[in-house]
């Protein structure tokens, strides 16, 4: 009886034992992966590093391209296209001016009311249409027709107060967010179509030439004074009201830059000198790329998979559509090696483009002390539920790693331009004050990624040329700005 007794007291034993050493092996799994996970955050917090000397570098790298794509076409991966827009607008203009922004399957219409010498903006409006997707496939006359039967409509249904008097045109600016060879400023062909846009007989055409011809027959008495693309309307939006612009930067769901050079400066131009001797030039920054960049595995399998390999990498780094996909990629690999949402990888992770940036920012964003945004957002898009606080930190982390090292390198793209254009050392009477316009959902919306851009560029300038610099938000550049520069193109100026 006995030696029943304490034979099962061993077997007991035995199982607590045994169940003891199941919690410390589980324990132990734990941590390792947790240790793996923070593991995957500072090697990549490592790879995406941008201290000031790199940010340098990538700068002086910028500024050697501006330069190569200035002296001749094809000479850069910079594009540099020469905008034909010589003389922005001063604030003097007045009268009724419209502007049409096709900037994809959606185009507004709009009319700007201006009141000369300190009278501003008076009155604004708009109207927006969506274009069917029978048009984005069909043919060119089908598709500004369209448009100008819009245009008909918009124009039938103002005040008389906007009526032009007998035997003057109305003036119209066009925003036409598609890749165009200029060729002058109310001109250019139309090289190729983006967007899910596809109308073979348009390419090579005069975009402008297509429109004149659709509002003819639409019986629409309008004459397109100026064709922009959205970055050169937010510098002249910028212009407008604040004198000192000299660069605009868009950074949305793409990213561009534009800024005033001298003509002598640009060794490709090979037209008269304006009177202004300046140029408006589109850089097309998105394509930038330079060995300085601190690019990591996720970046190369997102630009390997992505529609356009090899092409637009500064893009891919800094803009609103890539963003949550890098921070959705490195999220993958954490669960995968370190199970941080649990055994099962979830599916919805795998899934491109699943978190969007907009998600990343309201996460980034997020102050409670729970941190119950994030969980919300891992719950409703990836359906993680029950997520720890310290794996909703984590998260956190990632995000402000994506968005710094994005704001970081945007503002290296400007203090490449600032040096092209001389205005980043301190010259004699003190540094010459600079405005640079800004518009973009991303750096509208997502506060810590417009921050840290600022305050980036702030610190590698230096303390005395940082206080010449100023941000300012340039609203709707596609509309009101190509309304301004139809307004400082008119035909009528001399009058």
């Amino acid at each position: 009886m006995k030696k029943a007794t304490v034979g099962a007291a061993v077997v007991g034993a035995a199982a607590v034992c045994a169940v003891a050493a199941l919690i410390v092996n589980h324990r132990m799994r734990k941590s390792n992966k947790w240790a793996r996970a923070i593991s995957i955050l500072r090697e990549f917090e490592e790879k995406c590093g941008t201290p000031d000397s790199k940010l340098k570098q990538v700068a002086d790298a910028m500024t050697v391209e501006m330069h190569a794509g200035l002296a001749s076409e094809g000479g850069s991966k910079l594009k540099m296209l020469i905008t034909y827009v010589d003389n922005l607008p001063t604030g003097d203009e007045a009268g009724v001016f419209y502007a049409l922004d096709l900037g994809g399957t959606n185009f507004r219409v709009l009319r700007v009311q201006l009141g000369g010498k300190d009278g501003g903006i008076i009155h604004q409006e708009f109207a927006e249409a969506s274009i069917p997707p029978s048009l984005m496939v069909g043919t060119s006359d089908a598709l500004f027709d369209y448009i100008a039967a819009e245009l008909a409509k918009f124009v039938a249904e103002e005040e008389e107060k906007f009526h032009q008097p007998d035997g003057k045109q109305r003036e119209l600016g066009f925003t036409f967010s598609f890749p165009v060879m200029q060729t002058s400023i109310n001109s250019g062909t139309i090289m190729r179509w983006t967007k899910g846009f596809s109308i073979d007989d348009a390419v090579g055409q005069d975009v402008v030439g297509e429109l004149t011809k659709a509002m003819k027959r639409k019986g629409v008495d309008m004459r397109v004074s100026a064709l922009v693309n959205d970055t050169v309307g937010t510098l002249a939006g910028g212009k407008y009201t604040h004198k000192d612009v000299a660069v605009a930067v868009i950074l949305g769901t793409g990213t561009n830059a534009a800024y005033v050079e001298r003509v002598q400066a640009i060794p490709k131009w090979h037209g008269p000198v304006p009177k202004s001797g300046e140029m408006v030039i589109n850089m097309e920054w998105g394509n930038f790329r330079s060995s300085h960049l601190p690019l990591t595995e996720y970046d190369h399998a997102l630009d390997n998979e992505s529609l356009n390999p090899g092409e637009q990498i500064f893009e891919k780094m800094t803009s609103g559509m890539y963003l949550g996909e890098i921070l959705r990629r490195v999220l993958l690999r954490v669960a995968e090696e370190a199970g941080i949402f649990g055994d099962e990888v979830p599916p919805k992770l795998k899934n491109p483009f699943v978190l969007r940036t907009p998600d990343m920012s309201a996460m980034h964003h997020d102050t409670s002390s729970d941190l119950k945004i994030v969980g919300d957002k891992l719950k409703d898009i990836l359906e993680i539920s029950n997520t720890s606080l310290k794996t909703r930190r984590l998260v956190v982390e990632f995000c402000n790693i994506v968005a710094t090292r994005g704001a970081r390198l945007a503002a290296a793209g400007v203090l490449g331009i600032l040096k092209k254009m001389g205005r980043d050392t301190p010259r004699q009477g003190g540094p010459e004050r600079t405005v640079i316009a800004m518009d973009g959902g991303l750096y509208e919306h997502y506060t810590e990624y417009s921050t840290c851009l600022e305050n980036s560029l702030k610190e590698l300038l230096g303390e005395e040329l940082a206080a010449s610099i100023v941000f300012v938000h340039s609203n709707d550049g596609s509309g009101i700005g190509a309304a301004l520069l139809a307004a400082s193109h008119s035909m009528y100026l001399e009058e």
